[in-house]
């Protein structure tokens, strides 16, 4: 009896080793890179060769140890290099080769020839250089994550918070395993729970890895106030709570009672009647979880098979990544959030939708978008799973899609709210421009810049906005961009993973030659539409506020001009001029008109624009006539007429081509 008992216990053992491996052993998420362009190595030369054999000798070593391993390889200055991996300490050793073998494999796809580069992923950070950063505390560059969900008593919280993580980071800097390592819970109500992770470097001392968790808690409050996760993310160390268990926890092996090697018959009675009493609880608990986790295992499968998309890894420093759950409201409470979706909450209209301004009972303001019956084409479980995915895509320089509702035909999706509404808001009217300097329109470019490069690059989709203007960013609080309406191809069951399509989205005047006219759409129709909407930002000027007649005319022409004549300058919003720097200001103008070329091959590429952003290391290449200006099109007649003016002031969302 007792080992039929026994055997039942490992059955049940097995069905949740079952259980884990449908949720523990999922493919990695990435986090971040950066790789400073500062020095560079020449292709197939000894660094080259270096870096190659260190990168190796990471995923051959990536299953021994205690999941950290580094190494020096070459001699010299010019060729020697350091590097190093870090596993979580509490992932299985599978994961962390399968962590190590996709950082290893990556981190030359993003930092081809950079000396200095570093890769992190929720599961581990892989790191190299040409200088000797073992044993010291690295803070640069730093991540700050956040799970956008309120907390109930958010003061008291925080202080939990910080106690706990105190404690949690003093055991990961003391960890008598060596693996500087700590995980710590505290119960925040009667039925929430706060989890705490703290790690560092093995390589660093107690008394580093106590400074450096210490200076990563002292970031928790600034970024993540009253949230309900957080992270922050040094070189060196990382700590992060959540409201759920979000790491692994190892239990120990259950300890054994020795049984007596003669037992007495009164003890072989009890046993006996101990062991009708273990099979009459264990068998019921046994069904249910077999049940239980039968269940588990069809809507995991089902859950991946109606979500397939290609992996795409997330994104450079500074995205904000959540965890939490997008909001599910069903539709009477959005109609009491909105009014009924009164006149009088309305924000706009456009090509996707309406927008409306609600509130929810907690006090939080949203913005509801109503999408048009154009979006009954995908179907229910498509639109869900669509919207869940886009709710994960999260950059500071994107409008958080929080959540989405589908009922009675209606398909609504629920954004983070505003009040400082759109660029064009500020951008075309007079007694509004002045609100926007230089030292303003720039962070505004660079924003929306580093917006689109993670969605081009960096978010777990590649997404291809195909609708990039001035409405379509949003300023927050302190003036910084919002991209908003990404993903909406995907919303509407426009497929992005072919080069040509016969459904056009988008406005004319910033929609690309090549996909306004024939349908042919890549991450170039973006830069293109990013590079009219830099030229905007500059002027002052709407592009729709020329008339294109002929082939001539229109914003980019009358910038062209200007800088072909050596007048640039003249270009520039009025408002401005006391507040610019010329040498940027001629810089974005060059940049501009490099995203507007007619071959999109020509146009550079969004990381590139980021680079050239932030760095006057990196030479500009002179740009050729914009689109619309070259002879194949000053042509084409029929093109031309087919622009009239002020054409760009709707958007185009059903258009077949011809």
């Amino acid at each position: 009896m007792i080992m039929a008992s026994l055997n039942i216990s490992k059955t049940l053992v097995l069905v949740f080793a079952c259980l884990l491996s449908f949720t523990g052993e999922a493919a990695v998420t990435y986090l971040y890179y950066d790789c400073p362009n500062t020095t560079t190595f020449t292709p197939n030369g000894t660094y080259h060769h270096n870096l190659n054999s260190l990168l190796y000798s990471f995923t051959s070593n990536a299953t021994g140890g205690n999941g950290f391993y580094n190494l020096t390889l070459g001699q010299g200055s010019s060729d020697i290099i350091h590097g190093l991996f870090l596993c979580r300490g509490d992932v299985t050793k599978n994961i962390c080769q399968e962590c190590v073998t996709t950082a290893a494999k990556e981190i030359l796809h993003r930092c081809p020839r950079e000396k200095v580069a570093l890769i992190t992923y929720d599961e581990c950070m892989l790191r190299y250089s040409s200088r000797d950063f073992f044993s010291s505390v690295q803070r640069e560059p730093s991540l700050q994550l956040l799970n956008t969900q309120e907390v109930s008593e958010p003061e008291r919280f925080m202080d939990l918070m910080v106690k706990t993580m105190n404690n949690v980071t003093a055991q990961a800097a003391d960890d008598p395993s060596g693996k500087r390592f700590a995980t710590a819970e505290a119960n925040f109500s009667s039925f929430q729970k706060l989890y705490t992770l703290a790690q560092c470097t093995q390589d660093l001392s107690v008394g580093s890895c106590n400074e450096c968790l210490q200076a990563a808690v002292g970031d928790l409050p600034g970024c993540c106030n009253g949230k309900q996760g957080g992270r922050v993310v040094f070189p060196s160390c990382n700590v992060r709570y959540e409201l759920y268990q979000f790491y692994r926890v190892v239990a120990p092996p259950p300890s054994t009672a020795l049984l007596p090697s003669n037992p007495s018959p009164e003890q072989k009675g009890r046993r006996k009647i101990s062991s009708v009493i273990i099979i009459a609880i264990v068998v019921p608990i046994f069904v249910s979880v077999m049940l239980f986790a039968m269940g588990i295992c069809y809507l995991t499968r089902a859950r991946k098979g109606s979500s397939r998309y290609d992996a795409v890894p997330d994104q450079s420093v500074g995205n904000e990544i959540t965890t939490a759950q997008p909001l599910q409201l069903d539709l009477a409470a959005i109609q009491t959030a909105t009014n009924n979706f009164s006149a009088d909450n309305k924000l706009g209209e456009g090509g996707y939708g309406k927008v409306y301004k609600g509130r929810l009972p907690s006090g939080q303001e949203i913005a509801v978008k109503r999408l048009t019956t154009r979006s009954s084409e995908q179907g229910a479980e498509a639109f869900k799973n669509e919207a869940a995915t886009l709710a994960m895509l999260q950059h500071r320089n994107l409008v958080r899609l929080l959540g989405s509702c589908l009922e009675a035909k209606e398909k609504i999706l629920i954004y983070e709210f505003f009040p400082n509404k759109s660029l064009d808001y500020f951008l075309f009217e007079t007694e509004k421009q002045r609100k926007l300097d230089w030292p303003r329109r720039y962070k505004i470019i660079e924003g929306i810049a580093r917006g689109i490069q993670y969605l081009h690059e960096d978010s777990r989709l590649k997404i291809i906005h195909r609708d990039l203007k001035g409405s379509n960013v949003l300023l927050d609080e302190k003036m910084s961009p919002k991209i908003s309406d990404f993903g909406m191809a995907r919303i509407f069951s426009v497929d992005q993973s072919q080069a040509k399509t016969d459904r056009v989205i988008g406005t004319f005047g910033y929609m690309a030659p090549e996909y306004a006219m024939h349908g042919q759409f890549s991450v170039k129709s973006d830069i293109f539409s990013f590079g009219v909407l830099v030229l905007e930002i500059i002027s002052g000027r709407k592009n729709s506020s020329f008339c294109q007649t002929d082939g001539a005319g229109g914003l980019l022409s009358y910038i062209w001009n200007h800088w072909r004549n050596g007048t640039p300058t003249e270009v520039l919003d009025p408002t401005m001029m006391g507040s610019c720097s010329r040498n940027e200001v001629l810089r974005c103008i060059q940049i501009g008109l490099l995203c507007v070329q007619d071959d999109p091959a020509d146009r550079t590429t969004m990381s590139t624009v980021v680079l050239m952003l932030s760095s006057y290391s990196v030479s500009l290449s002179a740009p050729q006539k914009p689109a619309f200006l070259s002879k194949g099109l000053e042509s084409d007649q029929s093109a031309s007429k087919s622009v009239p003016c002020s054409v760009d002031e709707e958007p185009i969302t059903g258009v077949h081509t011809r």
